[in-house]
């Protein structure tokens, strides 16, 4: 065949046969490296390289010439032996992690049928399981009506949020702009998510104006605080329109007393029980990206707020129903389909298998914080709400020196060394982060319902060993 050495004077690989042959070798490749390697706990989480060593082991450069079938494949591997294996049992590094096999095929399916999910036309399946999908997941947060749409990551279902709070306020704002709408204020926790400040800044709100209420020990928004943030607020001559809440913070995975919030929102007529943004592609696995912008509202708003009414694509005249047609409810134009991974995974294991997928990883992370009691050097942070392990290592060099004047910015560099100790080594992946007046301390992530206790046991022997001779680092 012509794509087993190559394109034929230097044509492009534009011949079905070549193509589907070059295909069904590449997928041999993923399947063995990415899927069978990148699961096994005997490998590698990441073959680590710094930029310079990587550079130098991948073909990065595009010549005015194709390359060979073997050459395309060797770059194939390259890119799944150099990169991180988000599916390992002991990456746990992100609030995603692990593979399910179903959604994986549900996102290979979508690349292949290659559409967009503004029109029923281009893609009538997946309009209609996207509204499947957005009812199922509002009826579970008590919304029998409502409305919704599939967004490309939380942070943009923030922005959504916070847009659509200001138009429900302030109509005008859509055709005569800010100069049309007061001054406004946002309001939510220091621990919150760092969308809600960029979702500001791009929509004209401005930093300023987003207040920064309290939280408690535990990292929950102190509902008191709020109160005065809100008044204050007002006495700068702003005007408050939105509150963001938190289920599961980034970091400490905090829970924002929601009841009360809402409480103080209904009193003060605010946007806040009014949307969900919801991520699937972390705790239940459906792979990235799968995010959902969910709203209560039932009178068209997310539509009236975004439409553009762009004659090429929402034609008025259509021999189907319009109302089929959900692009101008959307931000974007093309629009990727993210729901078929969730409903493909759904289909296959049921709420109830979803749900043991929960209940399983918060059994770890009750087990992982038992374990770490029993041994000396670990500190948590809090004790943990969600999967969200947080906690100080600290080696034998800093024990029994909590009083000493250095001991915090040698605590702080704790982390960061253990850190670049397993990248290097490939042993696991967990993150680390300061918060406010608390230094370095490391984010153990469980995620994925493939690890075990003896994952958790692993991980544990693995930061003793990479942080047990830790002194002239720090």
């Amino acid at each position: 065949m012509n794509g087993v050495n190559g394109p034929q004077n230097g044509q492009p690989h534009l011949d079905h046969a070549d193509g589907q042959y070059f295909l069904t070798e590449a997928y041999k490749v993923i399947l063995e490296e990415v899927l069978c390697k990148g699961t096994d706990v005997k490998e590698k989480v990441c073959d680590w390289h710094d930029p310079e060593e990587l550079s130098a082991l991948l073909d990065l450069e595009l010549r005015e010439g194709g390359e060979s079938h073997h050459q395309l494949l060797q770059r194939v591997r390259d890119v799944a032996k150099y990169s991180v294996k988000t599916n390992h049992p002991r990456f746990f590094n992100q609030l995603f992690a692990g593979v399910d096999y179903h959604s994986l095929a549900g996102r290979f399916l979508t690349e292949a049928l290659n559409t967009s999910q503004y029109t029923y036309e281009v893609a009538p399946v997946f309009v209609l399981m996207e509204n499947v999908m957005l009812t199922k997941l509002r009826s579970m947060v008590g919304w029998p009506q409502g409305d919704g749409i599939f967004c490309p990551g939380g942070s943009v279902s923030n922005m959504y949020a916070m847009n659509v709070a200001r138009y429900r306020a302030y109509p005008q704002v859509k055709v005569q702009g800010l100069w049309a709408v007061p001054r406004l204020a946002a309001f939510t926790s220091q621990e919150s998510h760092y969308s809600l400040c960029k979702a500001a800044s791009f929509l004209g709100i401005g930093l300023d104006n987003v207040f920064m209420v309290k939280v408690n020990e535990r990292g929950c928004m102190i509902p008191e605080d709020l109160d005065e943030k809100i008044e204050l607020a007002r006495s700068q001559g702003a005007v408050p329109f939105l509150v963001s809440a938190t289920s599961g913070t980034t970091i400490q995975g905090a829970f924002d007393p929601l009841d009360r919030i809402a409480d103080i929102c209904d009193k003060n007529k605010l946007w806040m029980a009014d949307s969900l943004a919801w991520n699937p592609h972390k705790m239940l696995l459906a792979g990235l990206q799968c995010c959902v912008f969910l709203l209560k509202d039932n009178t068209d708003l997310l539509k009236q707020c975004h439409c553009a009414n762009a004659t090429y694509l929402f034609q008025q005249d259509k021999f189907y129903d319009m109302r089929m047609d959900t692009g101008d409810k959307s931000v974007q134009c093309g629009r990727k389909v993210d729901c078929l991974k969730l409903w493909l995974m759904w289909k296959a294991v049921g709420t109830e298998g979803l749900a043991e997928r929960v209940d399983k990883v918060f059994k770890l992370a009750r087990y992982l914080v038992r374990e770490m009691s029993k041994r000396e050097g670990f500190q948590l942070v809090n004790e943990p709400q969600f999967v969200n392990v947080c906690f100080w290592y600290i080696p034998p060099s800093l024990r029994g020196k909590e009083g000493n004047n250095d001991y915090q910015e040698k605590l702080s560099k704790v982390a960061p060394v253990i850190k670049e100790r397993m990248m290097r080594k490939g042993s696991m992946m967990v993150g680390y982060q300061p918060l406010r007046e608390k230094v370095n301390f490391f984010r153990m992530v469980i995620i994925s319902p493939h690890i075990s206790q003896e994952d958790m046991d692993f991980f544990l022997d693995e930061i003793e060993r990479l942080g047990k001779d830790l002194y002239n680092a720090l």
